[in-house]
């Protein structure tokens, strides 16, 4: 069970963190909005449910895992800034993002077209990537965990489930949610940063159809759904989305770990390659049932948030305020806040794509593009010569029993090769016709179809004279041999002969180019930047290693041009908080913050900054700071009694300013012209603070009364009023207690002097 809410609103966790409400709750947290008043910044306080704190196990495991998130310092992630226990609960403090989930986008939205979703989950993607190259795993991806900022900036939170890549698990629960869960994590193997990549495939088709792949009444049945049933591509629920985009979520979907991206940086490579390469027809593309198309898009503006668990009042959006043609302001401005990154290479392993060059005659699939006959339902078929079955290249997918995926129309299961296209039968291939010669023609081709059955004219070869008739068939037979044989060079020496692409990672561009020559292939060189390798070696090819090709077919060399480099802005002056700014929106991180005394700036801003500014440095890279610490103190001396001459010296020794009051006053125990008192006394004072002096004129003259013949007690009494100290000495015993003799008698003396006298 969670705590109640009222019972931590108001309260301050670890005399830090004043709560001052909830955001979200979850199956295994809830958030709060927080004030840390020691920085006077709002936080996001996530404080772990009553159930979990109370287990050693995760307690321990929890430790670990905040240690290791905090040390992934990104501009798409969550940064986690504090954790700790105070009483009974356990929190985590991270940043806090103002702004909406990418589930309120798409309660709001349902589906977005290809251009904002590819925007959007880029981000997240980055994001992914720097933490598996940190060594972490998210384990619980989905669009209640991605937050876009007022700013268009995009951030994956919670990384509550993460665990070190180093250590597998085979856990049987399940962590993380069903919808977006791996099949390896529902079968308890082991999972590594390939999981989190097939919940990015699942985001990535809910973005572009607004509807997950799989649901049912139960989580079983959603989860038992990922293992045994492979995610659809998009385009069956939206027709007119491009292939490229059904591959690059099958790819990060699929079944098998060993099917998916290597890892997150490799995915973002793909899909950067995508954006460039899909033009502003499909990035656009929305197909029947988009927001404002007339047909209802998935989700409710005023249903309850899954993130925030609260009211649709909570909603600081309404449907009033979004254009139903258009993107939301989050999603516009998620898309266009990054705009200067450079498109990196597409990956040269990925199967073919239907609409390119897959057909065997080489032609590009647009140039039969009037072959296919459009459906009133949106669909499109291939229109196949005769019946015959028809095979789409590079989609695993055909019609077969099986778990329904969520919005489809019919039952979708993985195939092991090709696809099963849908076949329409032309109404005139079994047509013939007489020539008025009686024999028998084709039937009439299509316009424009140059695969189909043409019409060719029936060709007679009229009886000649047999001399004749035999030269024909020697001069027929002379060029089927050249032609047998001009194919046999072609294939089995020349330009056609089959070969395997050498792999050249990591070599030269020199050494590269002179691999393939030894082969008789030519390379095309494209430089990108890459961060981890040398500048000037390869990276990778397309086609992939040890891909078979014909001698004529040309090879790219995806050459390292080094890493992208950001310049160093300059920091010194400003607050800490304002450099951290400034440095992570220059894509780099805060490394060592040192303090240092300083006599010229002031207390809590930058004095110094390791590198300097405008040097060229790596994304994440550190920028140390040595942060003022104020003025040095120094311990204030004790000058009292000290001449004026003398404490001046004494102060200037110290690093100090001597400030003499004008007014003297008097002094029983300091002479005239020495110091009888100061401010500050004692005890430290930042150097070059001010020390206040007071001079004495010395002891106050007080007239001595004459007290002869007076009792003791009345002659102690009055001596003490008058500021003296009082000597008795006994004559006899002092019987009878009249004072018979003093000294000083009469005149003056000076206050707090001592006044004897003689008492018989």
């Amino acid at each position: 069970m969670h705590r109640i809410p009222d019972r931590l609103v108001g309260r301050v966790i670890d005399q830090r963190y004043e709560i001052a409400e909830r955001l979200a709750r979850g199956g295994m947290s809830t958030v709060y909005l927080a004030i840390d008043t020691r920085l006077d910044r709002e936080v996001a306080v996530k404080v772990m449910a009553d159930h979990l704190t109370a287990d050693p196990d995760f307690l321990d495991r929890f430790i670990r895992e905040a240690r290791g998130a905090a040390r992934l310092n990104h501009p798409h992630v969550v940064q986690v800034l504090d954790r700790g226990a105070d009483d009974e609960v356990v929190y985590l403090v991270m940043e806090y993002v103002p702004g909406r989930t990418l589930r309120q986008v798409l309660d709001q939205r349902g589906r977005l077209t290809p251009r904002h979703a590819l925007a959007l989950i880029d981000p997240v993607i980055e994001g992914l990537a720097a933490a598996h190259e940190a060594g972490l795993i998210h384990r619980d991806v989905k669009p209640e965990n991605v937050l876009i900022g007022h700013d268009g900036r995009v951030k994956v939170a919670d990384f509550g489930l993460v665990r070190a890549v180093t250590a597998p698990s085979r856990s049987t629960t399940l962590l993380g949610t069903v919808a977006y869960i791996a099949p390896e994590v529902v079968l308890g193997d082991p999972t590594d940063a390939r999981s989190d990549l097939y919940s990015v495939g699942v985001l990535l088709h809910e973005l572009l159809t607004g509807r997950q792949p799989f649901t049912g009444e139960s989580a079983y049945q959603v989860a038992h759904a990922h293992v045994s049933s492979s995610v659809p591509p998009p385009s069956r629920l939206v027709p007119g989305l491009s292939p490229e985009l059904d591959e690059l979520v099958q790819w990060c979907a699929a079944a098998d770990p060993d099917n998916r991206p290597v890892d997150a940086r490799a995915l973002l490579e793909e899909l950067r390659h995508i954006q460039s390469t899909l033009s502003d027809e499909d990035l656009d593309a929305a197909g029947p049932g988009a927001p404002g198309a007339g047909v209802p898009a998935v989700g409710d503006s005023g249903a309850r948030s899954s993130t925030t668990g609260d009211d649709p009042s909570d909603d600081r959006s309404s449907d009033d305020e979004r254009d139903p043609a258009g993107p939301s302001p989050a999603i516009a401005a998620a898309a266009s806040w990054d705009t200067q990154r450079t498109p990196l290479p597409a990956r040269p392993d990925r199967s073919p794509r239907l609409g390119h060059e897959d057909r065997r005659d080489g032609r590009p699939a647009d140039a039969d593009r009037d072959d296919d006959t459009a459906h009133e339902d949106g669909r499109t078929e291939v229109i196949a010569p005769l019946a015959a079955t028809t095979a789409v290249p590079g989609h695993g997918w055909s019609e077969a029993p099986g778990p329904v995926a969520s919005g489809s129309e019919g039952n979708w299961s993985e195939s092991s090769g090709s696809a099963v296209a849908e076949t329409t039968t032309l109404p005139w291939a079994d047509v013939e016709r007489e020539s008025d010669g009686g024999a028998r023609g084709a039937s009439p081709a299509r316009p424009g179809h140059g695969r189909g059955r043409g019409a060719s004219p029936t060709v007679s070869l009229h009886r000649g004279h047999p001399r004749r008739r035999g030269a024909l068939l020697v001069v027929l037979a002379v060029l089927v041999v050249l032609v047998a044989g001009l194919l046999a060079w072609f294939f089995g020496y020349g330009p056609g002969v089959a070969v395997a692409v050498p792999d050249v990672r990591a070599r030269t561009l020199a050494a590269a180019e002179q691999s393939l020559a030894d082969l008789g292939l030519a390379g095309t060189v494209r430089r990108v930047n890459d961060e981890a390798a040398a500048t000037g070696t390869v990276i990778d090819t397309d086609p992939a290693a040890d891909t078979s090709i014909r001698r004529y077919q040309p090879v790219t060399l995806f050459v390292s041009a080094g890493p992208t480099l950001h310049a160093v802005p300059g920091v010194v002056g400003r607050t800490v908080a304002e450099a951290r700014e400034a440095i992570t929106g220059a894509r780099l991180g805060v490394g060592t913050v040192s303090g240092a005394w300083s006599e010229t700036v002031a207390s809590g801003r930058v004095i110094s900054q390791s590198p300097t500014p405008d040097t060229q440095r790596r994304a994440g890279s550190g920028v140390d700071l040595v942060v003022s610490r104020g003025r040095q103190p120094v311990d204030v001396p004790d000058l009292t009694g000290s001449t004026e001459q003398q404490a001046r010296q004494r102060l200037t020794d110290a690093g100090l300013v001597a400030a003499v009051a004008p007014a003297r006053v008097f002094s029983s125990t300091v002479p005239d012209g020495a110091v009888a008192s100061q401010s500050p006394s004692g005890g430290q004072t930042p150097r070059g603070s001010t020390v206040n002096l007071t001079l004495s004129k010395g002891p106050r003259m007080v007239a001595v009364p004459d007290l002869i013949g007076t009792q003791v007690n009345e002659a102690r009494r009055r001596l003490e009023s008058a500021g003296f100290q009082v000597e008795v000495r006994n004559v006899l015993g002092g019987f009878f207690g009249t004072v018979r003799a003093q000294d000083p008698r009469g005149g003056t003396a000076p206050e707090g002097s001592t006044v004897v006298l003689t008492v018989v």
